[in-house]
């Protein structure tokens, strides 16, 4: 008996690694098919909007050069003025005006958004102070050491401070391999950090807010802060060995598209917060960036059920979908 029991362990064990390895083997098929398909329709569609630059491509290789001759070509001080100091102008502007809302409640434009409603409303300033202290800590002390390796391997690539700009078709080709890379990088390792011990020790911090506002996005312990935030977001560009200029460009459209997906509004026509919000409603659902692998993976199984999985989508509208689509009343006892 004891025998047929551990035949069983051991065929029930092979057969999860089994599904394990085809949900790994499919979604990189996945991944890859659809890279395929959006590097063709870029090739297409792209052409047209590759016309519209080319028009106002004078003035912009004109302000890159004039950018270029004031740091007198000197590459790390250009890399830390476009990998640096502009993603982090484009974080705290953000957050500034989100912070200014969810502190004061005020202006209705934005807090008639909310998607918790009674959460954050105004916000805990105390957590808010941590937050931000923690916030930037990591900007500081975590992320901008980690750009010195960066540097050198830019360096390496030699493309990084090219006096002539990308074009603007390259530009999305590359911005479809980053957000590729992002999403494999920061599933597997948000996954990672859920783990029990790894989760008490390291990600705990994080889920300190069950209804996250949009500093709270780089609100982490320092080893998560490394792994899930900011080496997803770097490692596209090293691999592709991009201009300065759209790693600029990247580093800010990532960090306020993650600011978006836990600053707790639905704001009409930004991308959808409440695939993220939900993770930090349930904590084992929801892992990803862009939800593929969360499909692929069924770790989204409970959010597809609810009526924030409705919610997901872009608001054409200026009715807030807590509104249109409102949570199903509690049957009373």
């Amino acid at each position: 008996m004891k025998t047929d029991s551990g035949y069983s362990t051991m065929a029930a064990q092979q057969k999860k690694e089994e599904k394990l390895w085809d949900a790994v083997k499919t979604s990189a098929m996945v991944l890859g098919t659809g890279l395929l398909i959006f590097t063709a329709f870029v090739n297409s569609a792209s052409w047209y909007v590759q016309k519209i630059w080319e028009t106002s491509g004078n003035f912009w290789q004109t302000a890159w050069l004039n950018l270029y001759n004031l740091f007198e070509g000197n590459e790390w001080s250009l890399f830390l003025f476009g990998a640096a100091l502009v993603p982090a102008l484009a974080f705290w502007c953000f957050n500034g005006i989100l912070m200014v809302a969810d502190v004061t409640g005020k202006p209705t434009f934005i807090t008639r958004y909310r998607i918790q409603l009674g959460k954050n409303d105004p916000v805990d300033t105390k957590k808010l102070r941590q937050a931000i202290y923690t916030a930037l800590f990591n900007q500081f002390f975590i992320s901008l050491p980690m750009l010195v390796p960066m540097f050198h391997v830019m360096k390496w690539w030699g493309n990084t401070f090219s006096e002539e700009l990308p074009t603007f078709q390259w530009f999305l080709v590359e911005l479809s391999i980053f957000t590729v890379t992002e999403e494999i990088l920061f599933y597997y390792s948000h996954r990672l950090v859920h783990l029990p011990l790894l989760y008490k020790h390291i990600h705990k911090k994080h889920h300190e807010w069950t209804a996250p506002i949009g500093v709270v996005s780089i609100y982490a312990h320092p080893l998560e802060h490394i792994l899930s935030n900011t080496l997803p977001v770097m490692t596209g560009p090293m691999i592709m060995g991009s201009h300065i200029v759209s790693i600029a460009a990247w580093f800010s459209l990532a960090l306020v598209t993650t600011s978006i997906s836990h600053c707790g509004y639905h704001l009409p026509f930004l991308p959808s917060p409440e695939f993220h919000d939900f993770h930090h409603l349930k904590f084992n659902q929801c892992y990803g960036v862009l939800g593929v692998l969360d499909y692929l993976h069924g770790t989204d199984t409970v959010f597809r059920q609810t009526k924030a999985y409705e919610r997901h989508r872009v608001l054409l509208s200026l009715t807030p979908l807590s509104e249109s689509i409102p949570e199903t009343p509690k049957r009373a006892e």
